[in-house]
């Protein structure tokens, strides 16, 4: 009599979590496979070991699977996209469902796993996995937070951002076509925002590897001090600064945006950073960055942002342990509601959702291009967490689950004056030539 494969004995798991043979192929330690469709670029799962299966009956949901992948005990053979899509099979299920299973697709996965030897204890977490002590938004665990993900390599930036080292979303704007061109041409759709013009003072919060800072002093002339608290990126940053030949015009700081006090700037942009503020610290974000730009002066918040309805914490989510900690979105009217309350007037806000998307699609590509170097630089586990989160939020991009919003607020002047144009193509003159062009040639 011959005895079942491990393909036998997962069908009617896998049948009752998408409903059906999957799209992808499934395949299994011991070789044998099933679901899939023909095609040279079809996608695999590959279910490496039975620990996976042990994953996901301790951590059931996203979790147990995140983890079974991170530790190499599921892996994703071609294109990473094709396999995300199965959540849209999965998603409607009640909350708390095991693995988006009924209750006899649990009781399924139990006989499973005990037939083919997975039961037992739980496995510890893959170490790239993150628990923060502390208050959350203390500057403490904020800090801790933001090293987390942003304090794993320099190099593996590099490798998956590119040049220009920017981690946010960038301009596809027309005639761009490399994500080199789209991310300055990111900084300079923000820079025109800004109105900025030689002379100015600019605050760049969470200023990442310096991309805002360096190009807003090289072509718009401005002095620029750019503050983060991740430590790597300062080093980095404060380099780039030095090669640049912009010392004497750019300053970074490992600063946290709270502990900027006395100083006035004429323009504040915060890029990417908004994600991190979490909702208990939005108004004191928003008076932080009134109080420090002079009347007349522009802010530029360029964030993340979620559909209308309540905020999900979900303390075991995939982006929570290994991605983002702490990580909080908002609705783009809460955001417009918190700067307005602050004092600031809203002048316009941007979507650029699709710019997102393509954006991650083009990181993705850089990762999978140079593996092996990220795979050197910051270790498999590592890879394979921005390999999976990257994929999955350009698909949430594309399918509007998750939004990006460029809001721009006006500190009003006197009697209200905001100095803006009249018209939104006075929002954006032509840059004015900046006394270190000379620089930017020699770069």
């Amino acid at each position: 009599m011959t005895r079942p494969s491990v393909a036998d004995r997962m069908r009617p798991v896998i049948r009752a979590l998408v409903g059906g043979e999957p799209r992808v192929a499934v395949r299994f330690w011991d070789d044998s496979t099933l679901g899939g469709q023909p095609g040279a670029d079809a996608a695999t799962i590959v279910v490496r070991s039975r620990r996976a299966l042990r994953r996901m009956l301790w951590a059931p949901g996203e979790l147990g699977m995140a983890r079974a992948y991170v530790a190499g005990e599921i892996d994703i053979d071609g294109d990473i996209y094709q396999v995300l899509d199965l959540r849209s099979l999965i998603a409607g299920h009640d909350e708390g469902v095991t693995l988006g299973l009924d209750r006899q697709g649990v009781v399924e996965l139990v006989k499973a796993a005990a037939a083919l030897g997975a039961l037992g204890p739980p496995l510890p977490p893959p170490p790239e996995e993150i628990r923060l002590r502390g208050s959350r938004h203390t500057k403490d665990r904020d800090r801790g937070a933001i090293r987390s993900h942003y304090d794993v390599g320099n190099d593996f930036y590099r490798v998956v951002l590119g040049p220009t080292l920017t981690y946010s979303c960038a301009y596809w704007d027309d005639g761009v076509t490399t994500l080199e061109e789209a991310q300055e041409a990111k900084y300079e759709h923000i820079c025109r925002k800004l109105g900025l013009q030689p002379g100015m003072r600019l605050l760049d919060v969470g200023c990442g590897w310096g991309g805002m800072v360096l190009h807003a002093a090289r072509e718009h002339g401005v002095d620029a001090v750019g503050i983060t608290v991740s430590t790597q990126q300062y080093e980095l940053a404060s380099r780039r600064v030095e090669a640049a030949g912009l010392t004497d015009r750019v300053e970074i700081r490992l600063q946290d945006y709270r502990d900027v006090r006395s100083e006035q700037f004429d323009a504040v942009s915060s890029i990417g950073m908004f994600e991190h503020v979490g909702e208990v610290r939005l108004r004191e974000y928003a008076q932080t960055l009134h109080r420090v730009l002079r009347p007349g002066g522009r802010l530029m918040n360029h964030g993340i942002s979620r559909p209308p309805g309540p905020a999900a914490l979900e303390p075991r989510s995939f982006i929570n342990r290994y991605v983002f900690p702490d990580g909080e979105l908002h609705e783009v009217g809460r955001v417009v509601s918190v700067l307005q309350e602050a004092g600031f007037e809203v002048r316009d806000v941007e979507s650029l959702r699709e710019h997102y998307a393509r954006t991650l699609r083009a990181w993705i590509a850089n990762l999978e291009a140079n593996w092996d170097e990220a795979v050197a630089a910051a270790g498999p586990g590592r890879a394979r967490i921005w390999r999976l989160y990257m994929a999955g939020c350009a698909l949430n991009f594309e399918e509007g689950r998750t939004m990006i919003h460029q809001v721009l607020g006006v500190r009003p002047g006197t009697l209200g004056a905001s100095g803006m144009p009249a018209t939104r193509r006075g929002w954006y003159p032509a840059p004015v030539a900046s006394a270190e062009r000379p620089v930017r040639e020699r770069l």
